[in-house]
C-alpha cells in the first residue's frame, strides 16, 4: 500500500512510501535537502517500521524540535498502525 505524509516543521513538505507488511519500501521525500534525503532513503530501503523508528525518531534538525528523519519514523510508524486497523 502507497502512503503520503504531510510533514510538520520541516523543509519536506511531504513524504511518499510504500508499506508492505511491516517493511517500507520507495521512499520518496518532497524538498528538503535531496542529496541526504535520497541517501536515507536508499539505507532505509526494505527496513522494518520498528527499525527506522529506532534509528531516526526524535532525531532534530537545528532548534526545530524535529527533522525530516523524525518526520519519516513518525510517518511509518502511523501507516503501520493504520494499516492494522
Amino acid at each position: 500500500m502507497e502512503y503520503t505524509y504531510k510533514t510538520d516543521g520541516t523543509c519536506s513538505v511531504k513524504i511518499q512510501f510504500k508499506l508492505q507488511d511491516d517493511k517500507v519500501y520507495d521512499i520518496k521525500f518532497f524538498g528538503g535537502c535531496p542529496g541526504n534525503l535520497k541517501a536515507i532513503s536508499k539505507l532505509l530501503e526494505g527496513q522494518t517500521v520498528s527499525y527506522i523508528e529506532d534509528k531516526l525518531l526524535g532525531n532534530q534538525c537545528g532548534i526545530k524540535g524535529t527533522s525530516c528523519a523524525d518526520q519519516l519514523a513518525k510517518a511509518v510508524r502511523k501507516a503501520y498502525d493504520e494499516s492494522k486497523k
